[in-house]
C-alpha cells in the first residue's frame, strides 16, 4: 500500500458527487438531446477534475470518483440484453428503495468491465489509482428464485465467477494500485437472514473468485464493507458488527476497508477486528462519515486513528472514508465541495495521527 508522507496509508473508497455539468449532460443524454460522444466528453472532464482535486488535497492514492458509472453495483450491466424489471429490492431506513434488475435469460456476460474506468483515470493521474469493482455476491441477486428455463443457477454462478474474475484481473493487469470489492450487501445479508446462512453463501461465492488469484495478487485485492450509504440513509446500520466481521475476514483478500466513523460502538468493532484480522492483512478504518453533512476536523480524524491504534498494530492500519459519497449517479444528497472537504480532513488528520504514532 502507498503511505502518506507520515507513514499511515489513506485511500478514498470510491465515488465522489458528480459536478452539475455532468449531471446536466446525463439528463440531456437520457432525453436524447445529446449523443454518446458529448456525454463521454462530460464524463472525462469530470474524471479529470476529480483526479486533479484529489491530488491537490494530497491524496496519495486516487480514484476516478465513479464519475462515469451509473452506480457502483450495476456498471457491468450497462446496455446488457437479457434483463428485466422487478428484481431484488434494497430498502433503506428512510423509506426509499433501490431495485436491481432481474436476469431473464442467459448466459451472463458483463457488458462493461471496470478496467475501462481505471484506464480513464490513469490518463489524468500522477499518483497510484485504485479501482472499485462490484462483488460477485451482489450480482448473484440478479438470478430469479423461480429459475430460468435452459439456464440453471449453477451455470449462472459459473458464468458470474468467470466474469468477476475477469473484472478484477483486468484491473490488476492494467496497473491498479489495489482492486476493491464493494461488498455492502454483507451487512444487509444479516438483516435479511439473521441466522447467517445468506452471508455464508455470499462469502463462499466471493472466495470462489478470490481463490483464483495468487497470494501476491490477493495482497492487491481489498474488500469494502459498510451499512450502505445512499441519499443520506443506510440499509443495515442496526446490524451489529460482531455478527459480521468474523465471516467477512474469512475472505481471501489482503486489505479490508471497514466503515467505523458512523458506527455506534467503534471500540467493540475494533476489538473484533483485532481478534480476527488475518496475519497478512491490513485494515483501513473509516474516519469520515459521508452521510453526516458536518465536515470532520483533522483533529477529530486524528483522534479516530489513535483510537483504532489502541486495538490494531500501526503497521497494519490505514484510513478511508466510511463509504463512497455518491454510489448511485443520481444521489446529490452530499455536495461535491463537502466531499472534498471531508477527504482533505481525512488526509490531514491521518498525517497528524501518524506523527504521534510513528514519531
Amino acid at each position: 500500500m502507498t503511505a502518506n508522507p507520515a507513514g499511515i496509508p489513506t485511500e478514498p473508497i470510491g465515488s465522489v458527487p458528480r459536478p452539475p455539468e455532468l449531471l446536466a449532460a446525463m439528463t440531456a443524454h437520457a432525453e436524447g438531446r445529446i449523443g454518446d460522444g458529448e456525454l463521454a466528453a462530460a464524463q472525462d472532464d469530470a474524471v479529470r477534475d476529480t483526479v486533479r482535486r484529489l491530488e491537490e488535497i494530497g491524496s496519495p492514492v486516487v480514484t476516478d470518483g465513479e464519475q462515469s458509472k451509473p452506480s457502483f453495483a450495476t456498471y457491468p450491466l450497462t446496455g446488457l440484453d437479457g434483463l428485466g424489471p422487478y428484481g431484488v429490492v434494497i430498502p433503506f431506513d428512510d423509506g426509499h428503495q433501490r431495485q436491481l434488475p432481474r436476469l431473464v435469460s442467459g448466459p451472463l456476460r458483463y457488458a462493461v468491465h471496470a478496467d475501462r474506468y481505471l484506464r480513464a483515470a490513469q490518463r489524468h493521474a500522477t499518483v497510484p489509482v485504485k479501482q472499485a469493482v462490484i462483488a460477485p455476491s451482489a450480482l448473484s441477486l440478479l438470478y430469479p428464485p423461480e429459475g430460468i428455463d435452459g439456464y440453471s443457477r449453477d451455470a449462472f454462478l459459473d458464468d458470474l465467477s468467470a466474469e468477476a474474475e475477469a473484472d478484477i484481473r483486468g484491473c490488476l493487469d492494467a496497473g491498479a494500485h489495489v482492486v476493491q470489492l464493494d461488498f455492502t450487501e454483507a451487512r444487509l445479508a444479516l438483516k435479511l437472514d439473521p441466522g447467517g446462512g445468506l452471508l455464508d453463501q455470499f462469502v463462499a461465492l466471493n472466495n470462489r473468485v478470490l481463490e483464483r488469484f495468487s497470494a501476491a495478487e490477493q495482497a492487491r485485492i481489498g474488500v469494502h464493507t459498510c451499512p450502505g450509504g445512499d441519499q443520506d440513509s443506510t440499509h443495515s446500520l442496526d446490524v451489529e458488527y460482531p455478527a459480521l466481521l468474523p465471516a467477512l475476514l474469512r475472505l481471501k483478500a489482503g486489505v479490508f476497508y471497514v466503515q467505523l466513523a458512523s458506527e455506534p460502538d467503534p471500540d467493540k468493532a475494533l476489538g473484533v477486528l483485532a481478534d480476527h484480522l488475518p496475519a497478512h492483512a491490513r485494515v483501513f478504518v473509516g474516519v469520515t462519515d459521508p452521510i453526516d453533512p458536518r465536515v470532520e476536523t483533522p483533529e477529530e480524524v486524528r483522534d479516530r486513528v489513535l483510537a483504532a491504534a489502541r486495538h490494531l498494530p500501526v503497521d497494519r492500519l490505514g484510513t478511508c472514508d466510511d463509504c463512497g459519497f455518491a454510489p448511485f449517479a443520481d444521489d446529490t444528497s452530499t455536495s461535491r465541495e463537502t466531499a472534498f472537504a471531508k477527504i482533505r480532513s481525512r488526509v490531514e488528520g491521518t498525517a497528524l495521527a501518524a506523527r504521534e504514532l510513528t514519531g
